[in-house]
């Protein structure tokens, strides 16, 4: 039977829903799938271990999974009962919200105990794909409107089983179900892909970067500092010291007050504010503007290639260093500007060297205030920082932007992925497209 919401007026079902393809038929998830229920004559007590599944063992915005604890009957105390091939979705803020959820696979004994904060789901035979069923609910408005919903106190709310139950649910022809499904996994397996490659290049940065700053290039003895073991030859300085060097300065941003920003789009100048400083790079997202005149007015805090942002407070080490492409942007409230033009002195080898672990601990442990830990002028030109001759620096510049680059090509493809799923997700489930109106080749492709 297929659910009447033409025209309705209910703000919980989405409006999507009333435009779907014709021969798309719409259900509650009571009649779309089963609810799984432990069978009266099952004895638990038969079997030596039982597979138990925690909330942290479900993925998040993942397919399938098989990650379980295999527990005696006897400490299993309480849980939710599920079998091989369910669709385990968690009924509990914030895991609901975030698509925590997934399909088990290669259970033991063919049924498994979950935490009690999830509802067990089963496909109909002919009639529903549970992986569609399963995209369903990572649909963005499909989990905001159930959120929504959910009962109890703000921060505990949960989703109940009779709210699920009557949820609506687009059912196209079944096969259509298996592809879309089918395409939307190609995809995501695609990106998770790319998520592992991109967690190994920052692994594989980060210990070179650990053993550049650590050994240098040369094979040298080392010796021991106040930022830890560095090669013999290398000197240490302060931050102050290089940055009073020909005429460079270390100043903080305009004070709030001075600063007025607002969205002005193209014509107006963009302003680094510490959410900004990303990497060691600048981010250009989301990125505020000042009008021309207040830029002019401001004009001693516009950055310029090379220059060094730190933000103040918060996640104390987080710095940006200015390429040419922010060149004339201002330096914002909130952030210092670390000018340096020492000759001797590799501006990208700087950005680099405070990345690394030992600066950051240092930088913590130095930091002003107790409650909200933060840099000043003091702390910040105290600074010490391991320099090598200046062909050296270059070199493990060279090195350490081999693998930056390597790193954003792979973090620029997950992102890609990740917007072609989510745009596809939105636009599959929707009927808006069609899979078999896809060039699959081209998305293949992208």
């Amino acid at each position: 039977s297929g659910l009447a919401i033409s025209g309705t007026e209910d703000p919980l079902f989405p409006d999507f829903l009333n435009t779907l393809p014709a021969e798309w038929k719409v259900l509650p998830v009571s009649e779309a799938c089963a609810f799984t229920a432990k069978p009266r004559s099952l004895d638990f007590s038969k079997y030596q271990e039982l597979a138990f599944v925690p909330m942290d063992l479900i993925p998040t915005g993942r397919l399938h999974f098989s990650n379980f604890i295999l527990k005696s009957p006897s400490e299993v105390t309480s849980g939710t009962y599920f079998e091989e091939g369910d669709l385990l979705v968690s009924k509990i803020t914030p895991c609901f919200e975030n698509g925590k959820q997934g399909i088990a696979h290669a259970i033991p004994n063919g049924f498994g105990i979950a935490t009690t904060e999830v509802i067990p789901l089963k496909a109909r035979d002919g009639l529903t794909h549970l992986p569609f069923i399963a995209y369903y609910l990572l649909h963005h408005e499909v989990r905001h409107l159930i959120a929504a919903a959910m009962e109890g106190a703000t921060g505990r709310q949960r989703l109940p089983k009779d709210l699920l139950a009557q949820w609506p649910v687009p059912i196209p022809p079944i096969d259509e179900q298996r592809a879309i499904a089918r395409l939307l996994e190609t995809i995501q397996t695609a990106a998770q892909v790319e998520a592992a490659i991109c967690d190994k290049l920052a692994a594989l940065k980060s210990a070179t970067m650990a053993k550049l700053f650590r050994e240098g290039l040369r094979g040298e003895p080392l010796k021991q500092t106040e930022i830890g073991e560095i090669p013999e030859s290398w000197e240490v300085t302060s931050l102050g010291q290089l940055s009073r060097e020909n005429g460079g300065s270390i100043q903080t941003g305009p004070f709030g007050s001075q600063l007025h920003a607002r969205d002005y789009r193209s014509e107006g100048v963009p302003v680094i504010n510490p959410t900004h400083l990303e990497g060691n790079r600048i981010s250009h997202t989301d990125v505020p503007r000042v009008s021309p005149e207040e830029a002019d007015r401001l004009e001693r805090h516009r950055v310029e290639v090379g220059d060094i942002l730190f933000g103040r407070r918060g996640e104390l080490g987080r710095h940006g260093l200015v390429s040419h492409a922010e060149a004339g942007w201002l330096c914002g409230t909130g952030c210092f500007l670390v000018r340096v033009r020492s000759p001797r002195v590799d501006n990208a080898f700087l950005s680099y060297f405070f990345s690394t672990e030992e600066v950051v601990k240092w930088l913590v442990s130095h930091a002003a205030g107790t409650i909200m830990p933060n840099l000043n002028n003091a702390v910040l030109g105290a600074l010490p920082v391991a320099l090598p001759e200046i062909r050296e620096q270059r070199q493990i510049v060279q090195i350490l932007d081999v693998v930056a680059k390597n790193q954003a090509i792979h973090n620029r493809k997950l992102a890609l992925l990740e917007t072609l799923f989510n745009t596809l997700l939105s636009q599959l489930m929707t009927g808006a497209i069609r899979v078999k109106d896809l060039d699959l080749a081209e998305v293949s492709h992208a």
